[in-house]
């Protein structure tokens, strides 16, 4: 049986694919040179998904204004799991910290947040397992685009081929394209700290 709350996506011996949607112009500087150049902006948090059907809830399958690309970022394992290390909830759940005031000390402070939201299945129903998205803080930002991503992928057109076979109803054949995720185990530690239940 699925946990509430686990990290499930698609990754390797040294990466982990995390999905972001944006505008055609920070989506083909990016892919060209393989990192995020202005407009992008380098003074706010950015948020990662490893969910590919939850981006697509957010960006509405990119047709969501300034959410027409979607980009799926290799990033390394090693860096993913220092986020996690690093990340704060950004609900106080009472299993992971000891009062509100504690939480609430910690978030002030942290670099990374951690949000847990419903997954969701094709159909864009919601689902009753959780997924996990993790925001950059502006302060890290730098290191995430110079030493973090190993590649840069165009998932657009992937996406666009998915999503007419939902708006024809073929769902069937949409879920043979998905992404493959698979459970992200972690040391049973970090799992604790981040809320993984």
């Amino acid at each position: 049986m699925a946990n509430y709350q686990e990290i499930r996506a698609s990754y390797d011996k040294n990466t982990i694919t995390v999905y972001q949607a944006y505008n055609k112009i920070i989506a083909t500087k990016a892919l060209k040179n393989n990192r995020f150049e202005s407009p992008f902006s380098f003074t706010r948090m950015t948020w990662i998904k490893p969910s590919y059907l939850w981006l697509m809830e957010r960006s509405n399958w990119g047709t969501k204004s300034n959410q027409d690309y979607i980009l799926g970022i290799k990033i390394k394992r090693i860096k993913w799991e220092k986020a996690l290390e690093m990340g704060v909830l950004t609900d106080p759940d009472t299993k992971v910290y000891k009062s509100g005031m504690e939480w609430e000390q910690k978030f002030k402070e942290a670099k990374v947040h951690i949000q847990w939201d419903p997954e969701r299945n094709i159909r864009g129903n919601k689902l009753e397992h959780r997924s996990i998205q993790v925001g950059i803080s502006r302060c890290l930002i730098h290191e995430f685009n110079e030493e973090w991503i190993q590649e840069i992928v165009d998932f657009t057109p992937l996406t666009k081929k998915i999503n007419e076979l939902r708006k024809k109803g073929k769902y069937t054949e949409a879920k043979r394209l998905l992404p493959k995720e698979r459970i992200y185990k972690l040391p049973s530690s970090l799992e604790d700290k981040i809320g993984i239940r």
